[in-house]
């Protein structure tokens, strides 16, 4: 099985998200594509060092955090797209249900039905004769946990989890040397494992899955409804858009130039800028109502969380940054009204006599006694924050700004998100607060503190 893995397997890791594709390499100058994104730079590439045409592109389910790129494969490598037919996809697609399987030339996929993170879900086993190789799990097992099961509603969560209980127990009748190839990992909003292993077997996952040692079913639903926090506004709508399939490109997407006027603008008429330079640029000065997002590989998943996909969108960028990146991290969840970017940056646009802002970035001592704002996720803020901390989550200040302590200083684990936070909290009228740059260990050693855990300064 390693040798297989080895040889043929190539995972692609979208750090940012925390999600794993994989391109299996089919021997013949074919592959196999599974769960491949709309940003299809990193696959293409690795295809290409192979001299394989991707033959196959299956999706495990309708995914919520990112539009898939089967369509896109369809239409340039003439794939053949596997999915499930409960899925009811809009668009040409090979139908599959559990025990259903297809011929990849010497090997086999079958899929198994294992619902639970969605309705329609299916892992594909992967098969050489009787041996089995690995199963792509997707958003069913995944290494020491499984995938969220309220993306359907709340009121869904206790009866996908009920799913995701036998889901799991089926998988764990295949070979205990069976690899196990999820695509939800660490860092993604999909789930919440504890560890950095994006990859295991059936064998290990018996041993180590607190989920598989849950003594009843009862216990597991418990534990894994436990562990749900927050997730990006945008997983709402992206199972449906990924239902009708996203529009097929037929060009690489590109930012064109704006002027200062364009952009002014576009903001009188409702459209947002987005600044993604580092953090401490942003506070040295920027345009007045724009929102920090910094470039980096979590872009996507705050630009979803933070902004609606319905209203033209500027950048403001820094001169070494990649704005083939940018685009594809907007592209990727169906961000594709990207009116362009400040030419020229913040010099053109104070040049033409616009007014900029600054927001003061501080180190832990300079923060001095000013009330501190954690918008960390709750998980982070429970493991250890600062004495008498404010927790209002990231994603939760779209809707609290306003509610926020005055005069406050924010923070997160280094300053992005902080930055981030900050500027929401500008947009909503907030003039005197300050960033940590740093963490909460950094302001408790300036402050002779000791990090607390627990929920006192959540709200209720």
């Amino acid at each position: 099985m390693m040798g297989f893995a080895d040889d043929h397997l190539i995972p692609l890791v979208d750090q940012g998200l925390g999600n794993s594709a994989y391109l299996v390499d089919l021997g013949d100058g074919r592959a196999l594509a599974v769960d491949a994104s709309r940003d299809l730079r990193a696959l293409k590439a690795a295809a290409d060092r192979r001299g394989l045409r991707v033959a196959f592109a299956a999706d495990t389910h309708l995914h919520a955090d990112f539009l898939s790129g089967a369509l896109q494969l369809a239409h340039e490598d003439d794939a053949t797209v596997l999915a499930s037919t409960a899925g009811r996809r809009t668009f040409d697609h090979r139908g599959l249900g559990d025990g259903d399987e297809v011929d990849l030339g010497g090997l086999t996929l079958r899929a198994l039905a294992t619902p639970g993170h969605t309705d329609e879900h299916l892992s594909f086993l992967l098969l050489d004769g009787s041996r089995e190789l690995g199963v792509f799990s997707g958003g069913s097992m995944i290494v020491d946990s499984a995938a969220r099961t309220d993306l359907l509603g709340a009121d869904r969560a206790e009866e996908l989890a009920r799913a995701q209980y036998r889901s799991l127990r089926r998988l764990t009748e295949l070979a205990d040397a069976t690899a196990v190839w999820p695509t939800h990992g660490a860092g993604s909003f999909c789930s919440a494992p504890p560890g950095n292993e994006r990859t295991s077997t059936i064998g290990a996952q018996k041993r180590t899955n607190p989920l598989l040692s849950a003594a009843d079913e009862d216990t597991f639903v418990s534990l894994l409804l436990a562990s749900l926090g927050s997730y990006p506004a945008y997983f709402d709508r992206l199972a449906e858009a990924n239902r009708r399939g996203p529009a097929v490109l037929t060009a690489s997407p590109d930012l064109p130039g704006l002027t200062a006027g364009q952009v002014r603008a576009l903001l009188a008429e409702g459209g947002h800028v987005v600044d993604v330079r580092p953090a401490a640029d942003y506070a040295a000065g920027h345009i007045p109502g724009s929102l920090s997002i910094p470039l980096r590989g979590q872009f996507a998943t705050w630009l979803g969380w933070l902004l609606p996909d319905t209203a033209p969108l500027a950048f403001v960028t820094g001169d070494d940054q990649d704005l083939s990146e940018l685009v594809w991290q907007a592209y990727k969840i169906g961000y594709e009204r990207l009116a362009g970017r400040l030419a020229g940056g913040m010099a053109s646009w104070t040049a033409a006599g616009n007014p900029r802002t600054t927001t003061a970035f501080v180190t832990a001592k300079q923060a001095g006694d000013r009330p501190y704002v954690d918008v960390r996720q709750e998980s982070e803020f429970t493991a250890g924050h600062v004495p008498g901390a404010h927790a209002i989550e990231l994603g939760a200040l779209i809707t609290t700004a306003i509610d926020a302590p005055r005069g406050a200083v924010v923070a997160c684990g280094h300053g992005e998100r902080a930055m981030t936070a900050a500027s929401l909290l500008e947009r909503a009228g907030h003039t005197d607060i300050a960033v940590l740059d740093g963490g909460p260990a950094d302001y408790a050693a300036a402050h002779g503190q000791k990090l607390v855990q627990g929920t006192e300064g959540m709200p209720a």
